[in-house]
């Protein structure tokens, strides 16, 4: 049982602990376990705005530059991101729980097909040869029915994203050997080193942030429904636990959250699904505010602004940022849970040094 544990060490011990020191990308990715992903830009795509806190020399994009070179797989686990390829496995083949009618199993058939057949297809190419059409998507707007199947395809882990051209995913097909291995696998094993991961990516973590983060489980794996909830029980018995001002919290065996690591008066812009402020639940009990994502709420109920960026100044979450890429430089407009900024001449400094390391940030990288 750690000594002395408190809220103050448990909050710490959290930052310290995933903010770690810059690595390569591969490794950030590897050490993460997940990154979620987000399209929205502003100032940078959320999976962007991650990894500039974990990888040396980062710039806006490399992810997306680099992503052929790395064994790394844009996919579904909690959410949609970017994992260590070993993990898929894990999660494949998903069995979703609204299967397919006759007319789209043999599109998709179809498809594989003229996939395997190309080896690397980008949607166009399949719109072109088949022309699906158009159908209604989940915003009541239309969609590129070909663009949707193929995301379809990818979910059931039929086919898997082998790099992104102007944004835009180029699919191959996934080999099926690998995927028939994959369903040979024993799902209690899969869920058990699913929960696992999911642990020492975002713990330490309460009681009921680990019950609904193993429910979010089911999204990239739906047919481990079962195998999950006893994985869930099992993690609740046997991992390392202890009850602070009344709360129940867990992390990863071996881990000690009475240790913290000090980041002396460095201030980081996070993004909105970065994994120190992902849990608001956590995020709740550790800063005593409620932070919220409001790129899609209506502007005229939006408190913090379109896109806001936690503001963390040493293990403390303060505030909140906008920033703007303008031509010439950012423009910034800050809100602060105590009304204001600290008066604190190493805060304006540390911001100061956040806002350059951002311009760096979104600059055109360097040729490699």
């Amino acid at each position: 049982m750690p000594s002395a544990l408190t809220l103050e060490r448990l909050r710490r011990h959290a930052v310290g602990r995933s903010l770690f020191a810059p690595t390569s990308l591969e490794a950030a990715i590897d050490k993460l376990g997940f990154v979620q992903a987000d399209p929205i830009r502003a100032p940078a795509r959320a999976q962007d705005l991650t990894l500039r806190h974990r990888v040396a020399g980062y710039h806006a994009g490399d992810l997306e530059r680099l992503y052929p070179t790395l064994s790394v797989e844009e996919d579904y686990f909690v959410n949609y991101g970017f994992m260590p390829r070993r993990y898929l496995g894990l999660m494949l083949p998903r069995t979703p729980r609204h299967p397919w009618d006759r007319t789209t199993r043999a599109r998709a058939k179809n498809v594989l097909a003229f996939v395997k057949e190309r080896g690397e297809v980008h949607p166009r190419e399949v719109d072109q040869r088949f022309a699906h059409g158009s159908v209604t998507n989940y915003w009541g707007g239309s969609s590129n029915a070909t663009t949707q199947l193929l995301e379809r395809m990818h979910y059931r882990g039929l086919l898997r994203v082998v790099k992104r051209e102007g944004g835009i995913r180029v699919y191959a097909a996934r080999d099926d050997e690998e995927l028939r291995a994959d369903e040979a696998r024993d799902p209690k094993a899969k869920a058990e080193a699913l929960v696992a991961i999911a642990v020492a990516k975002y713990a330490p973590m309460p009681d009921k942030s680990l019950r609904a983060l193993v429910s979010r489980l089911r999204f990239g794996a739906p047919q481990l429904v079962k195998a999950l909830s006893t994985a869930l029980a099992s993690a609740r018995r046997e991992l390392p636990r202890a009850v602070v001002d009344g709360v129940t919290w867990y992390w990863p065996e071996g881990e000690d959250p009475s240790e913290v690591v000090d980041d002396a008066d460095r201030v980081r812009l996070l993004a909105p699904f970065d994994p120190v402020v992902w849990d608001r639940h956590r995020f709740e009990i550790f800063w005593g505010w409620a932070y919220r994502f409001e790129a899609y709420t209506p502007q005229a109920k939006r408190k913090l602004g379109y896109y806001a960026l936690p503001i963390l100044w040493r293990s403390h979450v303060i505030g909140w940022t906008n920033v703007t890429a303008k031509e010439t430089d950012l423009e910034v407009t800050s809100g602060y849970v105590a009304g204001r900024a600290p008066r604190d001449k190493a805060f304006t400094r540390g911001l100061a040094e956040e806002l350059e390391r951002m311009r760096d940030f979104l600059a055109s990288p360097p040729r490699r």
